[in-house]
């Protein structure tokens, strides 16, 4: 797995072996970056079930002014740090070991907003979907121009509302869905 683009193309990216992380594809990942464009590029940036952080590495890369790896599983957690460090990438970031619902709470808290985020829970866990969403659509996380983007599998339903946030967009790759939702 490598970076497409930006300051950091084609440098590899670790990643954990044979564990049960799923990294975005880098067809998927391209085709996420060509939707969101130039927008990144300042942007506030939350990998939400981070896994490799190639989401994250990817925004840090095009420039994104400051991403936060929510991350729960220490191996993958320690991954992503080293990914970070090899990289030597530039700009602010920001890599929490927690529950993805805990972080939320506390970024909340801490005044946090985030121009974009990125759920990519397990698949088999759809209740995670199902719960990040709702927290993210009333929570203060989020403004009427912020996106938040969940990658599923194509056999899973997400709702097109969850409490304040509306699906907006889907794209599909083979087995994989990109789910786009805003403020309604």
């Amino acid at each position: 797995m490598r970076i497409i683009a930006g300051t950091q193309r084609g440098h590899k990216l670790d990643t954990l072996k044979g564990s049960k992380l799923r990294p975005t594809s880098e067809q998927m990942r391209e085709t996420l970056f060509d939707v969101l464009g130039p927008s990144v590029r300042g942007a506030t940036f939350m990998d939400a079930y981070a896994g490799s952080g190639a989401i994250g590495l990817e925004a840090l890369s095009r420039g994104a002014g400051e991403v936060v790896f929510v991350e729960h599983h220490r191996a993958a957690s320690k991954m992503i740090r080293k990914n970070l460090d090899a990289l030597k990438i530039q700009g602010s970031f920001r890599l929490m070991t927690s529950k993805v619902l805990t972080a939320f709470e506390k970024l909340e808290d801490e005044g946090a907003s985030f121009d974009f985020v990125f759920l990519d829970p397990p698949y088999d866990e759809i209740s995670e979907y199902h719960h990040g969403l709702r927290q993210l659509g009333r929570s203060s996380l989020i403004r009427p121009s912020s996106l938040v983007i969940a990658e599923h599998s194509r056999h899973q339903i997400l709702e097109e509302r969850y409490a304040q946030l509306a699906r907006v967009r889907t794209i599909r790759h083979g087995d994989v869905i990109l789910t786009f939702y805003q403020l309604a």
